[in-house]
């Protein structure tokens, strides 16, 4: 069973490796490989919950819209449109700002964090404000 677990890059579950040694000709009861599976330590990988990044349905009132789905700029600095968005990754979900400047497509700020506080959207806009300072 150990030799199962570890051929198949540790994320087998009881299921699938009592599957696994029914094909190979061990007969095992399903019960049987919950137990050793517990005895030995070992467990199958484990989906993540979904993280929830939107409220449906009327409970928030949504932004105007200012721009009218006009996202091209006529000159530099003159339409700025910003995005929220989650990254999954192995140890947590980070969320990540973007300003992006629309006549030339760039990002102008941007910031990540492991919670969705305004904040971090704040920092975006602020690192974009400086970096058309600076320029």
């Amino acid at each position: 069973m150990q030799h199962v677990y570890s051929t198949n890059y540790r994320v087998y579950g009881a299921r699938k490796i009592w599957r696994e040694l029914n094909r190979q000709g061990q007969m095992v009861a399903r019960c049987t490989v919950e137990r050793l599976m517990r005895e030995l330590g070992i467990a199958g990988a484990v989906r993540g919950k979904r993280v929830i990044t939107t409220i449906p349905g009327g409970q928030a009132e949504r932004a105007a819209d200012l721009v009218h789905r006009d996202f091209v700029a006529g000159a530099p600095n003159c339409r700025w449109v910003a995005d929220v968005t989650d990254l999954r990754t192995w140890a947590d979900v980070v969320y990540v700002a973007f300003v992006v400047d629309t006549f030339s497509r760039r990002t102008v700020g941007w910031s990540a964090a492991t919670v969705k506080e305004t904040v971090f959207v704040l920092d975006a806009l602020e690192m974009a404000i400086w970096q058309r300072d600076r320029d």
